[in-house]
């Protein structure tokens, strides 16, 4: 029961799935799968640096991009679960668009080294990215059930 001057945040169902994320952002599973995506990120930005294709510029443009958002992405989801997890779906877009970039963007003269980076960062990080999903999909239960009563 609501009264009229209260506010959403007090809620008592808003209360309990502010707790639910919290909960699930303090598993260590959680943790340890927005460490990596953080450190994949900050990879994927560094890449063109580290595997040597800098001079690429439209590419290593993408990947630091790419990586600063994936790396953003994972520290809203460790400093603030509750309000970051409905972003989570962008996580693995950013990691199937880091497979597929060395061959879309213009001017590229791709290198094998060059791809499997991009390949293998793109995997890591959409796998992460859809377990980070489904941590945050994993209370649609107690959504539904909230909803019922």
């Amino acid at each position: 029961m609501t009264t009229p001057g209260m506010s959403i945040d007090r809620h008592p169902d808003i209360a309990e799935l502010r707790a639910r994320y919290d909960r699930v952002s303090e598993q260590p599973m959680t943790q340890v799968t927005e460490g990596l995506m953080f450190m994949a990120g900050l990879y994927m930005a560094a890449s063109p640096w580290v595997v040597g294709f800098a001079s690429q510029t439209g590419l290593a443009m993408c990947n630091l991009l790419s990586g600063i958002a994936v790396a953003l992405l994972a520290v809203g989801f460790t400093s603030a679960y509750s309000r970051t997890h409905g972003m989570a779906f962008v996580a693995p877009l950013l990691g199937l668009w880091m497979i597929v970039s060395p061959w879309l963007v213009v001017g590229v003269t791709t290198t094998a080294g060059m791809i499997w980076s991009n390949v293998i960062c793109g995997i890591v990080v959409c796998l992460l990215g859809l377990g980070i999903t489904a941590m945050g999909m994993a209370d649609g239960g107690m959504r539904m059930r909230m909803r019922r009563r």
